[in-house]
């Protein structure tokens, strides 16, 4: 059953108040480092049940009149263009996305800056991209022996070699189109300017997770871990806030690592640090707006057994190593997390046997299981669509939503003019013949009505699904996993 786990508004006054108490902290200017995805955050939406993707974003809408954004890219990711995974865009195609979406929002992009810039051809053309733009842009260079190397760091051969961003607004978001970007280290060359002109500016980071006030092997935050498994983050205490305040915070490796240089940083450009710990640099809310933790550890252990699913099918196709399906084997064991847990995979697994064809199922939000089967007409994926729209709509399983009269017109247009071999349709296929059939069939009008209710549900399937259909079943809101299986036995997947 579908529960709210979050308060969503809470977080986005509880949050906002925050980041105001800082930047009066630093007399009212402050470099906000924004760690995760500002836009679309699927992630935490799926863990803390109630949060909106958007949140924090709109968190910052609040913050409008006093919010100015400057997006970081590296040049060295624009050089080897790189490209976002969840896009399928490069870098620095996202870095325009991101000015539009927040301009049509009605927040301020000042700038962007270009991170480790050494005269790199593509990070030229892109400069001059945001140049014919219309975007301001400014440079910031190599430092040898970053970031160990504290003398020269915070020196003109240093931080005063890069161009100091001129800003306007008492709160400076910094953020990028992933990690690696460079966020820190501009904040941080900003510190050092503000101090050379005089001008008092703190620094602060905003990351959703790890949670810092729940335990280490908290479910949400062993999810936080499952979903960096490719990377070498991992969740730890952090010692520097036990030993100074004698509390348990967590936190992860590389804050805590790079903290003691990060301090001395700060002794450096400021005289003092204002932070005794990783934990005292972040301004995170979400810990406090958790009300229902049953619910968000419920939703972090669906989530674990999703990503495991999604790293065997990486290391079916090559993009994922063993060291990443092991790693989050052993999270799996932490936080006591099998299949069983989720009932839509033994009922997809016994209709495919029963069948002999892939199959899938879905567990709706009130808790409902239904299976969907493969057919001479309909792939799993969308014979799975139908049923489950019947039973949100009281409709009889065994009722046709669609005519066959509509649906073998669609397959020999498929096979006979546009050349695919499987005349099956896919999920959005589908959901176009229902729409034409609800003209004059009003029970698949009503079913066509339910698609809203599909929201929050998660599936399961036999085998990998398409991106058509892996696509279409996200943007309905619903949570998809699958076996490390392709339906047909080939070298060659597209």
């Amino acid at each position: 059953m579908f529960r709210i786990g979050f308060d969503n508004q809470h977080y986005l006054e509880t949050q906002s108040a925050r980041i105001r108490d800082r930047i009066g902290q630093f007399g009212g200017k402050l470099y906000l480092e924004f760690g995760g995805k500002l836009f679309d955050d699927y992630h935490a939406s799926r863990v803390l049940p109630g949060f909106e993707p958007d949140s924090k974003v709109r968190m910052l809408q609040q913050l409008r009149d006093d919010v100015e954004i400057v997006v970081a890219i590296c040049a060295r990711d624009i050089e080897k263009n790189k490209v976002r995974g969840d896009l399928g865009i490069p870098y620095e195609e996202d870095v325009l996305r991101l000015i539009d979406e927040f301009r049509s929002m009605d927040l301020y992009v000042g700038s962007v800056v270009v991170t480790q810039y050494s005269g790199q051809a593509a990070a030229d053309a892109f400069l001059r991209r945001l140049a014919e733009l219309g975007v301001r842009s400014f440079r910031h260079y190599p430092i040898d022996g970053y970031p160990h190397n504290v003398k020269r760091i915070v020196s003109d051969e240093g931080y005063g070699r890069n161009d100091y961003i001129e800003t306007s607004r008492p709160l400076v978001v910094v953020t990028a189109p992933g990690p690696g970007s460079g966020k820190m280290a501009a904040c941080l060359s900003q510190l050092y300017h503000e101090h050379k002109l005089g001008r008092k500016a703190g620094y602060a980071k905003f990351e959703t997770f790890p949670v810092w006030d729940l335990p280490l092997k908290h479910p949400v935050n062993l999810a936080y871990e499952a979903a960096t498994a490719d990377l070498s983050d991992v969740n730890m205490i952090d010692p520097f806030h036990l030993d100074a305040y004698g509390v348990t915070t967590v936190n992860y490796n590389r804050d805590v690592e790079i903290f003691p240089v990060l301090r001395t940083i700060f002794e450096s450009i400021l005289g003092e640090c204002p932070y005794k710990s990783p934990t005292d640099m972040g301004v995170n809310m979400v810990g406090s707006c958790i009300v229902d933790d049953a619910a968000c550890r419920e939703a972090s252990h669906m989530e674990i057994l999703r990503r495991y699913y999604t790293a065997l099918t990486g290391r079916l196709r090559g993009t994922v190593s063993e060291e990443v399906v092991y790693k989050l084997e052993l999270l799996m064991k932490r936080a006591e997390v099998t299949p069983a847990i989720f009932p839509a995979v033994a009922a997809a697994l016994e209709k495919e046997e029963s069948t002999g064809a892939p199959a899938g199922a879905i567990v709706l939000p009130d808790g409902q299981v239904i299976t969907g089967k493969t057919s001479d007409l309909l792939g799993a994926s969308a014979s799975l669509l139908l049923n489950a729209l019947k039973a949100l709509g009281g409709i009889d399983q065994d009722l046709d939503l669609i005519s066959t009269q509509v649906l073998e017109p669609i397959c020999r247009l498929k096979t006979g003019s546009l050349g695919n071999k499987n005349p099956r349709l896919h999920s959005d296929e589908v959901l176009i013949a229902l729409c034409v059939s609800a003209l004059t069939n009003p029970i698949a009008a009503l079913a066509q009505r339910q698609l809203p209710g599909l929201k929050g549900s998660g599936a399961h399937f036999t085998v990998i699904l398409s991106d058509v259909d892996e696509k279409l079943y996200r943007r309905l809101g619903m949570h998809v996993s699958y076996e490390a299986k392709y339906e047909r036995q080939r070298l060659y997947h597209k």
